[in-house]
């Protein structure tokens, strides 16, 4: 909580804002002039409510708290009635994140839609509304996964990290993960302030990987007005290690083959470009399929 606190402290002066939630979700598509911070917590565990909830009460910062329906009242985990106090607080905003928490890319497709349909009943039973935010367990979907909750669903939050702009696609969000891990201080202050690497596309759209498709080719075509492509640097933890990658560009379009297959369960990519002493980052982020 003594971290936590700090990384508040650390927004606060340098002077950024945090974001509304229900602001963001109106205001998408808008160009922006000026960074915010969006906070989002996942599962609705009861220690956000015990130590974060009064804190954020107190100083009146806005945050999503990504609910899975099934764990709710269970040993470790919040109430309804503590999830109904933070969604009639003003500054709370329930977000959905399917119903059993499980590993949902590995659900036949039935059973996929099923979890979550079953999470959308019980929502609207105890808060009298779907939410229209969602967050995929562990950041992890395949492309009819995301097809499926881009039908019912506003926006959709991943777990790989970057900056959001209004280019990046609505349905795969990124987010810098602030946990005991990755939650030191010079990190926190190191992401705080990056900005967002735009692009006009990634491939492939398909983030679910087999032996059919990995190592998958990593193409960016980047906006003309970019600059300083040469300054980027990529690292990727294809074959299980960690590892600079091999760039090849075609005019202002990234190109990656990999060298080696990326590892169950989870391949990452992170690309950052020194812009003029300005600092740009992008991640995506695949998932493996066991043999």
């Amino acid at each position: 909580m003594d971290v936590f606190i700090e990384h508040m402290k650390i927004i606060k002066n340098l002077g950024y804002k945090f974001y509304d939630p229900k602001i963001f979700l109106d205001e998408f598509e808008k160009p922006k002039n000026e960074k915010k911070i969006l906070i989002t917590i996942d599962d609705g565990f009861k220690s956000f409510y015990n130590e974060a909830w009064p804190y954020l009460k107190k100083n009146k910062i806005p945050f999503i708290l990504f609910v899975s329906t099934e764990p709710v009242g269970k040993n470790g985990y919040m109430t309804w009635d503590e999830i109904r106090e933070i969604d009639k607080s003003g500054i709370g905003y329930i977000g959905h994140h399917s119903h059993t928490h499980e590993y949902l890319i590995d659900m036949a497709e039935t059973d996929f839609k099923n979890d979550i349909k079953t999470a959308t009943r019980i929502f609207k039973k105890n808060l009298g509304y779907v939410p229209p935010i969602f967050s995929y367990p562990f950041g992890e979907y395949s492309l009819y996964m995301k097809d499926y909750i881009a039908k019912n669903f506003k926006l959709a939050f991943g777990q790989h990290s970057g900056i959001i702009d209004i280019n990046k696609d609505r349905f795969e969000l990124p987010r810098f993960p602030i946990n005991e891990k990755y939650g030191e201080l010079k990190r926190f202050k190191s992401l705080i302030n990056y900005n967002p690497l735009e692009y006009k596309f990634l491939k492939p759209e398909e983030k679910k990987l087999d032996n059919k498709n990995n190592p998958p080719k990593l193409i960016v075509e980047f906006f003309n007005e970019q600059k300083n492509l040469q300054n980027i640097n990529c690292y990727s933890n294809d074959g299980g290690k960690w590892k600079k990658s091999n760039l090849r560009f075609e005019k202002n379009t990234l190109i990656i083959q990999f060298q080696e297959p990326f590892l169950p369960r989870r391949g990452r990519i992170n690309c950052s470009l020194n812009d003029n002493g300005e600092w740009r980052w992008f991640g995506t982020q695949f998932t493996v399929k066991k043999d």
